[in-house]
């Protein structure tokens, strides 16, 4: 394992300078033709006091390849009100990119906290270096801050996976009749997408019916091919249950910008899986998040056809109309709302709506009266 050390970079007093650590990966086959597992790689940062500077450092060392990164840190309870950016080296090219945000919201979440804090994680495609910053901006750093390196491993069929009709216990309910069900879509599920059901908790947690749908944005790149959506999604879940400490996966289900549909978090497409998407409001909704970052940045068509239809028929399933409104009780007051406060949503909401978030992003956010009402058609209504 070779290894590359970088010279320290002056960013302030109030920042923190991570070195870059590069691991050759180059020992792989270039084409797997077997599954092999994913895994999230944890570099510690140490803290030096210097007499000018507060400067924490992480020491170089040998990392395994990855395709995601992330920030983390112990109390999940604490924000981090400062900046975090990345540069990662291209496994291919050897290219270093440049400076990355990621996002510092802690509102994917469950309501309770547990496990870690955490960034949003970003999808970097396969790398084997990787620079971090992370700048207090006059805010004290939270304690145990980590990179986590997300490496979603290969499952050749996964990542050719095709759309399915039905999921997981999708026969373990009786559903009623309703005036106004939405077509079922195809969905790809759990297995499809390769999901590694070993790492999760087991069992499911169910809420009462599905009231809402809250629509996010996963804040991860743009330009992935939807080739890789099954390894950005594993990535996630990898991100969410190994670095973050949660059950499994936050959201309910995933829509890529080809417009296909998996299903996300395990114990049935068609029950009210308790999901960690919106904090104070897990309760009775369910969590649909597109996968890329749209603050400026359009959805596809696609991307939001396919919100249209796992809504409206997730919604119809209870005969919940796509284009009204319900009542939601928050479960936080780390939420918009006081935690016991009763609050009308649109029974397809933005995350925003919900959280101070700019999750799902002003260019999808300003979509959703288009999509409540496409949903709503999709229904019968």
């Amino acid at each position: 394992m070779r290894f590359t050390y970088f010279a320290p970079l002056a960013i302030g007093s109030t920042a923190l300078l991570l070195l870059q650590p590069v691991a050759a990966g180059a020992d792989a086959p270039a084409d797997q033709v077997r599954a092999t597992p994913g895994g999230v790689t944890a570099l510690p940062l140490t803290a030096e006091r210097r007499s000018t500077t507060a400067e924490h450092t992480l020491t170089a060392q040998s990392t395994k390849p990855f395709s995601m990164v992330g920030v983390s840190w112990d109390d999940p309870a604490v924000r981090l009100a400062g900046t975090v950016q990345v540069r990662t080296r291209d496994a291919g090219t050897g290219h270093w990119s440049g400076w990355l945000d990621l996002s510092t919201d802690a509102d994917d979440r469950p309501d309770e906290p547990t496990g870690r804090g955490s960034t949003a994680p970003l999808w970097v495609g396969p790398s084997n270096g990787v620079a971090v910053r992370v700048r207090g901006d006059g805010h004290p750093l939270p304690a145990g801050l980590r990179v986590e390196l997300v490496d979603p491993g290969s499952s050749p069929a996964a990542d050719q996976a095709l759309p399915v009709a039905g999921g997981a216990g999708s026969a373990d309910r009786t559903l009623p009749t309703v005036d106004h069900p939405g077509p079922r879509p195809g969905i790809v599920t759990r297995s499809g997408w390769g999901a590694d059901e070993s790492i999760r908790e087991p069992g499911y947690v169910y809420t009462g019916t599905v009231k809402a749908v809250f629509v996010h944005h996963t804040d991860t790149a743009n330009n992935y091919a939807c080739t890789d959506s099954a390894k950005i999604i594993r990535s996630i879940y990898l991100y969410h249950v190994q670095s973050n400490g949660w059950r499994d996966i936050g959201y309910n289900f995933l829509v890529d910008r080809c417009g296909t549909i998996f299903e996300g978090r395990a114990g049935g497409v068609i029950q009210p899986v308790l999901g960690a998407h919106t904090l104070g409001f897990n309760t009775d909704t369910s969590g649909v998040a597109a996968i890329g970052s749209f603050g400026s940045a359009s959805a596809p068509q696609a991307q939001q056809d396919g919100i249209v239809k796992i809504a409206a028929w997730k919604l119809g399933l209870t005969d919940q109309d796509a284009a009204g409104s319900t009542t939601l009780v928050s479960a936080s007051d780390g939420s918009r709302y006081k935690k016991g406060t009763s609050v009308s949503f649109k029974t397809i909401s933005g995350h925003r709506d919900a959280f101070a978030t700019e999750c799902p992003g002003d260019t999808l956010y300003n979509r959703l009266g288009d999509i409540r009402t496409r949903a709503a058609q999709l229904q019968g209504r």
